[in-house]
């Protein structure tokens, strides 16, 4: 016997009706590269929706199009992210960060109709026609008046089309499982692949993420995405902030900018955040340097690369509780979370730490288990160490282009999962050393090292070894260049807090650590770096 329950389809469409019913008159803050700053509300934002999609069908965009975007967190780009996936379209966010030759593979695989730019990146786009083969026209997010000269063929102004039309649009009635949203992986490894979201699973995830013990948003909340909305949509704060009916703070492309945020959080009172550890690290010194404060920001999220102990200890000292988040592009994109406890504080300093480090639990939704090179289950008993793997309603079962599969995905990292379910990231199966036959934690050295005073950021790779078959190599960018710790002082810095045949057998100095699109330290390339390197 099945339940007599309305089948009410999951859709992005209901979260709109959800914040116009709510929340029409609440804010969303949009900072442009020069300084100025644009308001409006949600009513205001939906009723541009309805003139976007009404301008996707006058051009002729087919359903189940790609609807490529390659913009900054703004009002135009969340506009986007409705107009698109409501009237039946896919919204693809383009990484503007990859490689030139890496976008035009994404374009041409993707077979994107549109493509919404900011101007910025218009350059870009001019040295890539021969990937745009599938575009018919390239849409610039700004006014008639604004628009910049180019070889593009086909070029439009995004404000002088909606003007063009009026906002009377029925939303069509769509499938929960139908394609909402289209993003490609960094492709540190081969081709970057398509990871294909629904409306069901964007709309799960949202309604996992605002549960009280994960980030928990509230209508009181000021949300500030600083994770760029190509980043599987701001790590889905464009729809949970709207779920909620939370004022949205968009702050463009200045989130290097530490002043410019710091400012930004102040005048908006924003109260939650969401960044990558290397912003967080800019405005907490950025704070120590000038005396600053960010009263209202009260919780704050660190993800997309391990988060220093350090870090979290200079947010809290800030008034800030920085609370980690794991998640990838497969998992749309969130997966656990560690909001902090009242019973943390009972915790010595050294337990009370390695917990702060930890992932978090698994989001209800989210199975999560760790398995050996067999494939067993290990146990969740906090000590055993294995691939970690997922599966759920927001977790893809294959890439756009390629065959579905069922089961559990292996996400590529090695983690441990305590009794009480915290999972905690050890190393990337790619990045663990393997020395001796025996395994060592690369982010466990790197979270210890980065507490030390003189160390901006640090990284772990394994070069090849004689005796052992790899040992660890420490990799270190000063705070001061003149002022860099020595070798002996890093390691002794480290004695413990690491087990002792995990120590590093030397250190290199570099002005600056290379990053992917992402935003994470790419080993690859410091592997690279140092693959001729001759141990002392």
């Amino acid at each position: 016997m099945q339940g007599m329950m309305m089948n009410f389809n999951l859709s992005i469409a209901a979260i709109m009706r959800q914040a116009l019913m709510v929340a029409a008159d609440t804010e969303i803050v949009s900072l442009f590269n020069d300084g100025r700053v644009h308001r409006y509300t949600y009513a205001q934002a939906f009723s541009r929706a309805r003139r976007l999609a009404n301008v996707l069908d006058t051009l002729g965009c087919p359903a189940d199009a790609r609807v490529g975007t390659l913009a900054w967190n703004d009002h135009r780009h969340f506009e986007l992210h409705y107009a698109a996936p409501c009237s039946g379209r896919i919204c693809h966010t383009i990484n503007p960060r990859l490689f030139p030759e890496q976008i035009g593979y994404i374009i041409r695989h993707a077979e994107d109709d549109l493509l919404f730019v900011d101007p910025q990146f218009i350059p870009l786009l001019e040295s890539l026609q021969a990937d745009l083969g599938s575009v018919r026209h390239c849409i610039v997010l700004c006014a008639a008046d604004q628009l910049p000269a180019s070889t593009l063929p086909n070029l439009l102004s995004y404000e002088a089309l909606l003007a063009s039309v009026d906002d009377c649009y029925a939303w069509p009635e769509l499938d929960e499982r139908r394609a909402s949203g289209l993003c490609y992986t960094s492709g540190t490894t081969g081709n970057p692949k398509g990871v294909l979201t629904s409306h069901r699973s964007t709309v799960l995830h949202g309604m996992a993420q605002n549960m009280a013990d994960s980030v928990g948003l509230r209508a009181l909340d000021v949300v500030m995405p600083m994770v760029p909305m190509f980043h599987v949509n701001a790590w889905g704060m464009p729809y949970n902030a709207a779920m909620v009916g939370a004022k949205l703070v968009l702050p463009g492309p200045r989130v290097g900018d530490a002043a410019a945020m710091i400012k930004l959080i102040n005048d908006e009172a924003v109260t939650f955040s969401l960044a990558v550890p290397t912003l967080w690290a800019n405005i907490s010194q950025h704070l120590d340097a000038h005396a600053g404060a960010v009263p209202s920001l009260k919780r704050a999220v660190s993800g997309g690369a391990a988060c220093p102990l350090s870090l979290i200890e200079a947010m809290h000292r800030h008034g800030v509780a920085l609370e980690n988040g794991w998640g990838m592009t497969e998992l749309n994109p969130m997966g656990s979370y560690n909001r902090h406890q009242p019973w943390y504080e009972a915790l010595a300093p050294a337990p009370r730490g390695q917990q702060l480090l930890k992932s978090g639990r698994a989001m209800f939704g989210v199975q999560m288990r760790i398995v050996d090179e067999a494939q067993r289950p290990l146990p969740h008993d906090g000590q055993a160490s294995g691939a970690l793997q997922v599966r759920g309603p927001w977790v893809r079962s294959g890439y756009f282009g390629e065959q579905a599969c069922e089961g559990w995905f292996d996400t590529g990292d090695v983690a441990s999962i305590d009794p009480k379910g915290y999972m905690q990231i050890t190393d990337r199966i790619k990045d663990v050393i393997k020395s001796g036959g025996e395994w060592i934690s690369s982010v466990d050295i790197e979270n210890a090292v980065m507490a030390h005073p003189q160390v901006a950021e640090a990284a772990v790779i394994g070069v090849p070894h004689p005796r052992w078959s790899e040992r660890p190599l420490l990799v270190v960018v000063a705070r001061q260049a003149h002022a860099a710790p020595s070798h002996e002082a890093l390691t002794a810095f480290l004695e413990d807090k690491i087990p002792k045949w995990w120590m590093p057998d030397a250190s290199a100095f570099m002005q600056a650590l290379p990053h992917t699109a992402t935003g994470k330290v790419s080993k690859k390339t410091l592997r690279e770096h140092f693959s001729g390197f001759a141990w002392p």
